[in-house]
């Protein structure tokens, strides 16, 4: 039993010793794992067999507001409305924004779907454009004229006319010829909004105050000393600063009243609308016409009571300040009133023909001349 005993244990431990050899010998097991280039060979199936989603990117919607003539169109509201589902699956919020002074709109960082704009504008009706965005797209809205409201009255009913007054302001007040004359006064918008009394007085007192306008009233009166103009002013620093003096008080007195203080009370607009249409000679005739009309701030076309009363007014008043010899009462008064209109005729031909074109900052694409 003994010997049994130890054969069977010597067997045992043989053929564990075997096993033992034989899993050893045996190379590991190794596991493929597929690069990149397979999984999209094979149709961008990872080793699970489960297929990759692709993320859709954010868009962008841009375009341009314009009007039945093809002039762009400022300052209108542009609202975005996302309609159903889009892919990321983000809150459908609106936004809204105004046309900047060439008309352009953009709305950046846009999730792809379906999306509807709406745009209004004063004295137009008001348009909607329904499209869908694309993942990555940069959608240009094809351009579609505002249509001239039939009432304007409902349309404007809401509208915020005192902001978009303001920012038609501001880019007015970027106008310089050859980038340093003050050129403020001159519109580029065929229906720019009308503007409030306080912003009436806030241009008129932007156009005084304006380094440029101190240096053209001191070059002026140089000339009158150079010219013994107003003798009895003396030469002269004290001349020179009477002669200053009394020019400066002219301009301020004449922006004031007939681009302020009449204007508000007439509900007159002091600004020259550019016509840039038509032949040569009706534009002309629109200009020396412009002296004496203008629109209103309910934008029809009227007498221009706030420039001829305020070319009078200003005349009047130099009576109180100009040497005694040179005052003349009531005949320098009309000779200075009949002299404004005249300016105001003669700058109004120069804006239509000459200014546009050397002021760089303007409204692109306003008017076009066919």
């Amino acid at each position: 039993m003994t010997a049994q005993f130890k054969s069977d244990l010597m067997v045992l431990a043989f053929v564990t010793l075997s096993w033992t050899s034989f899993c050893v010998a045996q190379p590991p097991q190794q596991t493929t794992v597929p690069s990149p280039e397979q999984g999209q060979a094979n149709g961008g199936v990872s080793s699970a067999g489960e297929q990759s989603p692709s993320q859709p990117s954010p868009g962008s919607i841009r375009g341009t507001v314009v009007d039945q003539s093809g002039a762009v169109v400022a300052g209108a509201r542009v609202k975005l409305t996302r309609t159903g589902e889009h892919p990321l699956n983000e809150d459908p919020l609106n936004q809204e924004m105004l046309s900047g002074g060439d008309g352009q709109f953009s709305f950046a960082n846009i999730a792809p779907g379906s999306f509807q704009l709406t745009i209004t504008s004063a004295g137009f009706a008001t348009q909607t454009f329904s499209g869908t965005l694309h993942s990555g797209e940069i959608f240009v809205v094809p351009q579609n004229a505002l249509g001239v409201a039939a009432n304007v009255t409902d349309v404007e009913v809401g509208l915020p006319q005192t902001e978009v007054a303001e920012e038609e302001i501001k880019i007015e007040e970027q106008q310089r010829v050859f980038g340093v004359l003050p050129n403020f006064y001159v519109s580029y918008i065929p229906n720019a909004a009308p503007l409030t009394a306080k912003q009436k007085f806030k241009l008129a007192a932007r156009t005084v105050v304006d380094p440029f306008t101190l240096v053209f009233v001191g070059g002026a009166a140089g000339v009158e000393q150079a010219q013994n103009h107003f003798a009895e002013y003396g030469q002269g620093a004290q001349g020179y600063g009477k002669r200053f003096g009394a020019n400066y008080a002219d301009t301020v007195a004449g922006t004031f009243i007939g681009s302020a203080l009449l204007p508000s009370l007439l509900k007159q607009d002091p600004r020259y609308f550019y016509k840039g249409t038509g032949s040569d000679a009706s534009r002309a005739l629109y200009a020396i016409a412009n002296s004496v009309i203008c629109k209103g701030d309910n934008k029809r076309w009227q007498a221009n009571y706030s420039n001829i009363l305020g070319s009078l007014a200003a005349g009047g008043i130099s009576n109180l300040y100009y040497p005694p010899q040179d005052r003349n009462g009531a005949g320098l008064t009309l000779e200075n009133g009949a002299l404004g209109i005249a300016e105001t005729a003669a700058a109004n031909l120069f804006q239509e023909f000459v200014v546009k074109k050397l002021t760089p900052k303007v409204p692109k694409n306003d008017v076009t001349k066919p």
